[in-house]
């Protein structure tokens, strides 16, 4: 198992998004103990009502990531996760694409369908029709990372021998889907490099607009009902989730506890484990790198 830090969000709308520590520290941190990744989600338009109730401000992830690529060379960086619908995709395989080759081959493009119909009205997309976009963005994004010319008519655009240059060191960039349904699971078995289900309290999934999985043993049962639709491409697949522990690495950190649950995550089939980042402070975010790294990597 493969250890993802998330680089904790402020939460509020007069949170510091960069309390938790400068983007270059906690990225050396990250590969210097030991760990395997680092990931930034995204929030371009969050509503204050959200916010004030709880919800979290966001870096751009991808400037956020290609600042991190300049100061590291081993560790994966991770979208977890952008919201597909809300980049033209030629945009969005062009952000990719810069971020891989900044990194020289390490970017892992996360994805989800997206939940906040407000952000989407405000960025002017059709929250209705976020599948539809979805899809069309897994067609076009392997095609435009290519290297030749692509030709494509979507909802709203017309591409006519559109063509990427330079193109991605890695042919395709790894797609990972988050998101708990079967419609999820069909995509990423069918075409996708990875799946990033949700362990999460009720609550928390109702928000976020999926089914819940509730516990480690649906989750395995779920893990192995993808690898059975994505067949001879189940070998190849990641599978991320986020540990739901936010205590892990923290003072009052239990470590058998912790080393007991990360084995039941693993036997269950995740490769990845995203550990949470919750603290406010960069010595706080210091901190919980270095006790991940030393106790579970």
């Amino acid at each position: 198992m493969r250890f993802l830090y998330q680089y904790p969000d402020a939460t509020g709308r007069d949170g510091d998004m960069m309390a938790a520590g400068r983007i270059t520290a906690v990225a050396k941190a990250v590969e210097a103990h030991g760990l395997h990744g680092l990931a930034f989600t995204e929030h371009p338009a969050p509503g204050s009502r959200w916010l004030d109730a709880g919800g979290h401000q966001t870096l751009d992830p991808f400037v956020a990531l290609g600042h991190a690529a300049a100061v590291t060379e081993r560790i994966r960086l991770v979208t977890y996760l952008t919201v597909i619908a809300y980049r033209n995709p030629f945009l969005l395989g062009k952000s990719a694409a810069t971020v891989d080759l900044l990194s020289n081959g390490r970017f892992t493009l996360g994805v989800g369908a997206g939940y906040q119909k407000g952000e989407f009205k405000a960025l002017g997309v059709d929250f209705e029709r976020r599948n539809d976009l979805f899809d069309e963005s897994l067609e076009v994004l392997p095609k435009y990372w290519s290297g030749e010319p692509v030709s494509f008519i979507g909802d709203g655009y017309e591409a006519r021998e559109i063509i990427c240059r330079p193109a991605p060191l890695q042919q395709p960039i790894p797609i990972w889907i988050g998101g708990n349904s079967q419609l999820t699971k069909r995509r990423v078995a069918a075409s996708a490099q990875g799946w990033m289900p949700m362990l999460s309290a009720e609550i928390v999934s109702n928000t976020t607009r999926t089914p819940n999985i509730g516990d480690t043993k649906k989750l395995g049962e779920q893990i192995s009902e993808v690898k059975q639709l994505a067949g001879v491409r189940a070998a190849s697949l990641e599978f991320l989730t986020t540990y739901p522990d936010h205590t892990i690495g923290s003072k009052t950190d239990n470590i058998e506890y912790h080393r007991e649950q990360i084995e039941m995550l693993r036997l269950a089939g995740i490769t990845w484990l995203g550990i949470p980042g919750s603290s406010s402070t960069e010595t706080q975010t210091l901190e919980v790198i270095e006790c991940v790294g030393k106790n579970y990597v």
